[in-house]
């Protein structure tokens, strides 16, 4: 059974040579978000989480609501493993699949077949399970016989229907998305939209940040809103998007 556990989770970013009032006031103006404070060693440091406690179930479709800065994209990477906590524990039971940068890992000097294989591996998937799905990654992108030249030949449209394409054909257990993904002209964002319903029909557990509140309302039945860092509350969609809406 799928599930994550996060027991209070920090994560601060250190400014290495951000000693300066001046620098300091200056990143209070812009509204980081997180939360600026000085450590032991007097460096400046931005905590962009703070005591994060959460745990989410098999089954369950999370939203990450609050305005910009709130820590929602951190909250995502520290579940993916692609930032560890400053202090706190995650437990991930089952394979998570980040979809945040469908380009990530892609080689625009390799051909579209060869990032085909490069995007699978770098889903973690096996040569021989990317065999099995190169024929149809290369039919939705309808690509053609730009699959064989070099990806730098693509135009940008042609790139994110590769990307989006390899990057979607997996069967997620945990699915994470910072925002949702829709690429191309009318015909194919059609054939995508469809394509991310199947995604998140076949995930165990979805988390995905969004300022969408049609989308949140669409896809989740569980919310949590962060503020600068920090969890303000968690509980059922139409309740927590009416009590961020209302502050």
């Amino acid at each position: 059974m799928a599930a994550i556990t996060c027991e209070n989770v920090s994560v601060d970013y250190p400014l290495y040579g951000a000693g300066s009032r001046s620098l300091k006031k200056t990143l209070m103006r812009m509204g980081s978000g997180g939360r600026i404070s000085r450590d032991a060693g007097d460096r400046v440091c931005v905590q962009a989480l703070r005591d994060v406690s959460l745990h989410i179930d098999h089954g369950e479709r999370v939203g990450i609501i609050g305005s910009n800065g709130a820590g929602k994209t951190t909250l995502l990477r520290v579940l993916a493993g692609i930032y560890e906590p400053t202090r706190g524990v995650v437990r991930c039971e089952g394979h998570i699949s980040p979809l945040f940068d469908t380009t990530l890992g892609m080689d625009t000097e390799a051909t579209g077949y060869e990032n085909i294989v490069l995007g699978g591996l770098f889903l973690g998937l096996s040569p021989r399970e990317i065999r099995g799905r190169t024929d149809e990654i290369a039919e939705f992108t309808e690509l053609g016989d730009y699959l064989s030249v070099p990806m730098r030949t693509y135009s940008t449209g042609m790139m994110l229907r590769l990307a989006f394409a390899v990057s979607t054909c997996i069967d997620p257990e945990i699915l994470l998305m910072d925002e949702w993904i829709g690429v191309g002209d009318a015909h194919f964002l059609e054939k995508a939209e469809r394509r991310m319903e199947r995604l998140v029909d076949h995930s165990r557990i979805l988390v995905i940040a969004s300022h969408s509140d049609a989308l949140i309302k669409r896809l989740c039945n569980k919310v949590v809103l962060l503020d600068h860092g920090e969890v303000k509350a968690i509980g059922l969609v139409e309740e927590i998007l009416d009590q961020y809406n209302a502050a």
